[in-house]
């Protein structure tokens, strides 16, 4: 066994180190009954955390 197989990650620790560098999620799904589609979800998404160095798009009301 080596000593990257003894190595546990905790849950929070994973998180932390795919938001800090962004994670985008692509997807398709078809409902489809006898070869003609009834459904089509198309899934585009982008998560990650948001800090000091992160442009804002909206201005701040004072």
């Amino acid at each position: 066994m080596t000593v990257v197989e003894r190595r546990e990650v905790a849950l929070v620790d994973l998180l932390d180190r795919l938001l800090a560098g962004g994670v985008v999620i692509t997807g398709d799904i078809t409902l489809r009954i006898a070869d003609v589609d009834l459904v089509r979800i198309d899934l585009n998404a982008m998560i990650s955390s948001v800090n000091a160095q992160v442009h804002v798009p909206w201005r701040e009301s004072t």
